[in-house]
């Protein structure tokens, strides 16, 4: 234990606060928000659990390397405003990094209490600072105030390619440094996968809204509806003045199975599935006319936050049954452990060691999923046992079947951009420290670079090339 920080078996160490949250019966029902949030009081007995280590390892946990001890330090003594200034020196999107990073495998981890089963709830905390702080309309101060601090540069002009969590993270931290910054999106919204791909009951579109409303506060520029790639294509953007690029378009190109009958009527991507409903608003029909075949007997094909996500979603809109199919066990799938916890609860079902053969159907619909029972075998590159076929199968019923085994990198800009470097998954090649790509002063980061990962690892990219680009064109 570091000087000066009791041993832990010296002090009484007080139980983690538990979040509230919505009863599984209720919330299967609703697309409100599962976990309700910490009150002050519970915000500020957890954050009291913290050590106050003298070599903190928290932070370094953190790939956007949020300052845990500081911020939580100022949250023992109530001052949420205090604290939210230590989190935004590093993260754009606190509110949204509280909600869905998978803590319990970055900040958590490191945290010197994770050994008892039982680190401090730093993710929970940062969510409670962000929405405590912009609820009570503090952050117009403190906005103007980075307005008056920062000097404006009229002359240095960035864009971003995308709106997801890479771009905005890039875009906050060139904009708190004076550079005038547009970020281009395709779609009519902005928020990329954080509006399109995570639903409702997860990170409420109110959260992402006000995320991006402090970044356009700070004199961001937002462009929908422009592809950039046929709308505009990069060199292009250069001579408008652009002096710098970032491109973050994420991998939203989802991958299919390629087995017989994948073409049949009721069988979907995650990718459609979840954009229809999330940013489309399909939970909302009528209201919002985006109709979606509902399904009574619901498969899902995967087993990361996607598949997930899609199984909970299904289940919201009215599904009899949904059941999740994974060729692997539980115990390998990799979507964050809370996640799993919440669909079992919910009375979602896992079939587990099942690997789709082929979709069975009449008249053009789906009808069921033929499935093969699989054993687990010697270890692959992923480091998880391989699933081997047994040979024996069955036939699932079902008449709506969602595909959540991954995503490959959109095309669009890729195919229009002479001279960008791939890597051999069809990735953008960058350099690792830099995230420049073969491009002069284009530089690239997130799922786009790494394939489909998290969000915080995404704004991490983000900001290590937003550090690149100010170094370069002399903002710090």
């Amino acid at each position: 234990m570091d000087a000066g920080v009791p041993a832990m078996s010296a002090r009484k160490l007080r139980p983690r606060v538990p979040m509230p949250m919505q009863p599984p019966l209720v919330r299967r029902g609703n697309f409100t928000e599962v976990a309700l949030g910490y009150s002050l009081e519970q915000a500020v007995a957890e954050a009291r659990r913290c050590l106050q280590c003298k070599k903190p390892t928290c932070q370094g946990g953190c790939p956007v390397e949020v300052d845990c001890k500081g911020f939580i330090a100022h949250l023992v003594h109530r001052d949420v405003e205090g604290a939210f200034a230590v989190i935004k020196r590093t993260n754009s999107l606190p509110a949204v990094c509280g909600r869905v990073c998978p803590q319990e495998k970055q900040c958590e981890r490191a945290c010197k209490l994770a050994p008892t089963g039982e680190p401090v709830a730093i993710g929970r905390l940062e969510r409670f600072v962000a929405d405590t702080y912009y609820a009570s309309d503090a952050c117009a101060s403190a906005i103007a105030a980075a307005k008056q601090c920062r000097l404006p540069r009229e002359d240095v002009r960035v864009a971003c390619v995308g709106s997801g969590p890479s771009s905005l993270t890039a875009a906050g931290f060139l904009a708190a440094l004076g550079a005038q910054v547009t970020v281009f999106e395709g779609l009519h919204e902005v928020g990329g996968v954080l509006v399109y791909g995570i639903p409702e009951f997860r990170l409420p579109k109110s959260i992402v809204a006000t995320e991006v409303e402090h970044l356009r506060r700070l004199g961001v520029e937002f462009r929908t509806n422009w592809v950039v790639g046929q709308t505009v294509g990069l060199t292009e953007l250069f001579h408008q003045g652009y002096r710098a690029v970032f491109v973050g378009t994420g991998a939203g190109l989802p991958q299919f199975l390629g087995i017989p009958g994948e073409s049949l009527l009721g069988v979907y991507s995650a990718n459609e599935y979840l954009t229809r409903v999330n940013l489309m608003r399909a939970y909302a029909f009528p209201r919002y006319d985006t109709p979606l075949p509902q399904g009574r007997y619901v498969t899902v094909i995967g087993g990361g936050n996607v598949a997930m996500d899609a199984a909970r979603t299904a289940l919201r809109l009215g599904a009899q049954e949904v059941t999740v199919v994974y060729r692997r066990t539980q115990a390998e799938m990799p979507c964050r452990a809370e996640e799993l916890e919440h669909a079992l609860e919910e009375g979602i079902r896992v079939r587990e060691l099942l690997a789709p053969v082929a979709f069975e159907g009449q008249d053009g619909w789906l009808s069921g999923l033929r499935v093969e029972r699989m054993a687990l075998g010697e270890p692959d590159e992923s480091g998880r046992r391989r699933p081997v076929p047994t040979g024996e199968t069955e036939v699932l019923a079902t008449d709506l079947c969602i595909i959540g085994i991954g995503t490959g990198p959109n095309p669009v800009l890729l195919r229009a951009t002479p001279g960008l470097r791939l890597n051999a998954r069809g990735y953008i090649d960058v350099d690792p420290t830099t995230g420049e790509t073969s491009i002069p002063m284009v530089f690239a980061g997130g799922d786009i670079v790494t394939g489909a990962a998290t969000v915080v690892l995404a704004m991490g990219a983000g900001r290590r090339a937003a550090r690149e680009i100010a170094q370069r064109l002399g903002l710090i």
